[in-house]
């Protein structure tokens, strides 16, 4: 049974999950596509900040960091 779509930020700390959409502004979406981020590539929500702004994430042996709008709009596949 596959798993529900849900926003990156639905995930709890250690969560991996994999990409299944990109909701994101043209530029913003090709800067993150960049970096690797693409539709099919495996995540894992790494931590919160504190004040739960900006939203680190696990990508392709890297580390990136969100700002919680952005990773609002980038969906996911939780894995099992």
């Amino acid at each position: 049974m596959p798993s529900a779509v849900l926003a990156l930020t639905s995930l709890a700390a250690g969560q991996s999950a994999a990409v299944t959409e990109l909701r994101l502004p043209p530029e913003t979406r090709a800067r993150l596509q960049e970096l690797g981020l693409v539709v099919g590539t495996a995540v894992q929500l790494v931590r919160f900040a504190p004040l739960g702004d900006p939203v680190e994430i696990h990508v392709r042996g890297s580390n990136l960091s969100l700002r919680r709008h952005e990773a609002e709009q980038i969906f996911v596949e939780a894995a099992p």
